[in-house]
């Protein structure tokens, strides 16, 4: 009988090194993730620094107006000549897909605004009316397009305006709105994980989420500075919103692997760094399979959704992935950091 019982257990302890043999070893090769990491948030540091974020209208103020034409859109130059005398501001023309255009100003008049549409009817063709206009005070006699059947015609499809002083009021308060969260993240860990005290300290988990989550954020800003300097892709409050969202669903992905250790530790008979190891793989097809799902759909969106949905779900996108990649591959061999030094 004991015979039978020895065998049994020595069965089950070859199973269980074959079972640890076979995990992935995540945390052996931490020094290759940690060089990762560093040379991502290297380069977006630099890209912040050299170029920054190119911001929209809600952070600087100004005016968006988008218009699409019936036929063929006019050119970059054909409308920037047409709006030459307008006293706009920073005019910038960005062609989109399907004969659209959206144009990007400072002045935030509504008249201006009307001064807008009535020469980009005139230069969209029609036949014309004497209309009276009152720009900045003075009564301007402008020619307004009415469009015949079959010609050109110009359809305003959104318009915003943003003053300067409301423009920095939203970057100011998004700045803090930042800075809260990450002090929020860190006490509410730190609470979450209060029982777990060895061999590393509670707060010291939330320290290490918080690392990460600075590291997906400086990493989506650095990708976003470099798509505002070669594509001329700006950032309004959606990107901010997008930011606090990829803090969410990162942290929550990390305290699930923290969650797990902290479920390992007292009834696991391997070291700190293996028994990290063991839950990541644990959790590992969790995370993986969560996010791709949610990526999906968000690549979905970027692909096919519109310029005003596009740029919020694309810095959700790159967010996500690296919020994954940050969970498993920052966060938990930061873990084996702390205790290393600990020691």
């Amino acid at each position: 009988m004991n015979v039978g019982w020895k065998r049994t257990a020595g069965l089950f302890i070859v199973l269980k090194k074959i079972k640890i043999k076979d995990m992935y070893q995540i945390i052996n090769k931490k020094k290759i993730w940690f060089g990762i990491s560093i040379a991502l948030v290297t380069a977006s540091l630099i890209a912040f620094f050299a170029w920054g974020l190119k911001l929209g209208i809600d952070f600087t103020g100004g005016s968006l107006l988008e218009v699409k034409f019936s036929q063929q859109a006019p050119s970059v130059n054909e409308v920037q000549t047409a709006l030459s005398d307008l006293d706009l501001g920073g005019l910038t023309v960005q062609p989109t897909d399907q004969n659209g255009i959206i144009f990007r100003f400072q002045n935030t008049a509504e008249d201006m605004h009307q001064a807008v549409m009535t020469k980009l009817r005139q230069l969209a063709g029609g036949e014309q009316t004497a209309n009276q206009l009152k720009v900045d005070g003075d009564v301007t006699v402008e020619l307004q397009a009415t469009p015949e059947t079959g010609a050109n015609q110009v359809e305003e499809l959104r318009y915003e305006s943003v003053g300067p002083s409301i423009g920095q009021e939203l970057k100011r308060n998004a700045i803090y709105s930042i800075i809260i969260i990450l002090i929020a993240i860190v006490i509410y860990v730190a609470w979450a994980f209060r029982k777990v005290s060895r061999p590393v300290a509670s707060w010291k988990y939330g320290m290490a989420g918080v690392i990460a989550l600075f590291h997906d954020v400086i990493i989506v800003s650095g990708i976003f500075c470099f798509l505002g300097k070669f594509y001329n892709i700006e950032v309004n409050t959606p990107f901010v919103a997008a930011l606090l969202t990829v803090f969410g669903y990162s942290i929550a992905d990390t305290i699930v692997v923290f969650d797990r250790v902290r479920e390992n530790l007292p009834k696991s008979h391997q070291g700190f760094e293996e028994t990290i190891n063991t839950s990541i793989n644990q959790t590992l097809r969790r995370s993986i399979n969560t996010s791709m799902t949610t990526m999906l759909t968000l690549l979905a969106i970027v692909l096919l959704g519109g310029d005003s949905i596009k740029y919020f779900a694309l810095a959700l996108l790159i967010g996500i992935f690296f919020g994954t990649y940050s969970s498993i591959f920052l966060a938990s061999p930061l873990l084996t950091l702390f205790e290393a030094k600990k020691r």
